[in-house]
């Protein structure tokens, strides 16, 4: 049904009288959004240097990591360099897997395989095993955190079930452990279950809802922050929560862009957890609920980024539109768009702050070492492993971009970075 008026006020108990016992149960009123008319702004894509090399270093830093996994689950403790040479866009590299584990000394110990001795083989080397045993440290301590983490996922599903298909590659971006369906989800059965859905997929499903966990990362920085009254009238109806901004040089300082996000920013925010099914799907309204659903789902990651293609897999569950990857680009105060690494990457700009992680988890700074690790290894594959520096398995490390400013740099790269205010084109041929 559509409403004739600007906003109309209708308790959620009332009208969803068909939702799940999953699904939590509120008093709170639902607003219900006519589409109507904000002025929109053609916005050019801009590059960020510093959050590309974040994005570049990570992606060899996540191959690394993969391959660190795979030898350790392996049952003969080592791969060969025909099993692994179909992996490389699995993986996302752009160069060989061997070549890449080749310039990893420090992580990865070649060495002939016993009968066939032109077959090269991998092992991990010490240093590796001693960062991963780290690694599974910080899993057994963050564990109910990652149990929790999980949790938030699964509820902002429609169903409160995703296919393994769709978690597995959100596996590395979630913190969740190698062998999580083994070691994690079977100790927690209040929690989670393994189900099949009616094509056969194998899927997680949410056993029961946790209503402590339906507060999104947007209202939790609310609370904390010295905002009392302004998050008390927002719990109350009384205003709108607004989205962290930081647009690119030269943007927002432009009345055109300023009037416009101020006018999303007055639409009223729907939590991620809420069910949104009967919001008006061509609203600004429901516009402004997917921007949180993105903001919500990044801000869950470990590095507060993932690649679209993932987002993309999550989208039946999650109600976005079919276009929804196009608000990348149109809320680039909120999110920034990376073509790095021959993919397509999105991060949560409020995230990061002079090139790097401003709340970094134990996860990401492990993950920082691993890769400073990595880096040495290039300096010291002529000298030996043995002469890499000892403070670098036991010391914090700090990467090389810390205290660069954010350099970005306008580029035009075609229609597809464009955001119009006409329809724009149905984006199935994206990768």
């Amino acid at each position: 049904m559509m409403f004739k008026t600007r906003y109309s006020l209708v308790t959620l108990k009332t009208l969803l009288q068909s939702k799940s016992q999953l699904e939590p149960q509120s008093n709170k009123p639902y607003i219900f959004f006519q589409n109507r008319s904000i002025v929109k702004v053609r916005l050019k894509w801009v590059k960020n240097r510093s959050l590309d090399h974040i994005i570049d270093t990570e992606t060899d830093l996540k191959a690394a990591g993969l391959l660190k996994d795979a030898i350790k689950s392996s049952p003969t403790g080592f791969l060969t360099a025909k099993s692994v040479s179909e992996w490389q866009k699995l993986l996302g590299l752009t160069v060989p897997v061997l070549r890449f584990m080749r310039r990893y000394p420090t992580l990865f110990n070649e060495f002939p395989h016993a009968q066939y001795a032109n077959l090269p083989c991998f092992r991990l080397t010490d240093t590796a095993l001693l960062l991963d045993s780290h690694e599974q440290t910080i899993h057994q301590s963050y564990e109910s955190e990652t149990v929790e983490r999980l949790c938030r996922v699964l509820m902002m599903m429609k169903s409160q079930t995703l296919p393994l298909q769709s978690l597995h590659p959100l596996k590395w971006d979630l913190g969740l452990p190698d062998n999580f369906e083994k070691a994690l989800i079977p100790k927690y059965p209040d929690h989670f279950q393994f189900a099949k859905a009616p094509n056969g997929t194998r899927s997680l499903r949410l056993v029961q809802w946790h209503e402590e966990f339906a507060v999104s990362a947007l209202q939790r920085s609310n609370e904390t922050k010295e905002k009392g009254k302004e998050y008390r009238e927002f719990k109350s109806g009384h205003t709108a929560l607004t989205f962290p901004m930081s647009f690119p040089k030269g943007y927002g300082g432009q009345k055109k862009v300023r009037a416009w996000m101020d006018e999303f920013h007055k639409l009223p925010y729907i939590s991620p957890y809420e069910d949104s099914r009967r919001i008006e799907p061509n609203s600004e309204l429901m516009e402004k609920r997917v921007v949180g659903v993105l903001h919500e789902l990044l801000s869950l990651t470990i590095h507060k980024k993932t690649k679209r293609n993932y987002l993309r897999s999550l989208r039946d569950e999650l109600i976005l539109p079919h276009k929804f990857t196009r608000l990348f680009t149109r809320y680039p105060g909120i999110f920034y768009l990376s073509l790095k690494c021959k993919t397509t990457t999105v991060a949560l700009r409020e995230a990061y702050r002079r090139g790097k992680l401003a709340n970094p988890h134990p996860l990401a700074r492990l993950r920082d070492k691993f890769y400073h690790v990595m880096r040495t290894g290039l300096l010291y594959r002529d000298k030996g492993v043995k002469m890499i520096p000892q403070e670098i398995l036991t010391n914090d490390v700090e990467d090389g971009t810390e205290g660069e400013e954010s350099e970005e740099e306008e580029v035009e790269i075609g229609d597809d970075c464009y955001e119009e205010t006409s329809e724009i084109e149905d984006d199935s041929d994206e990768e």
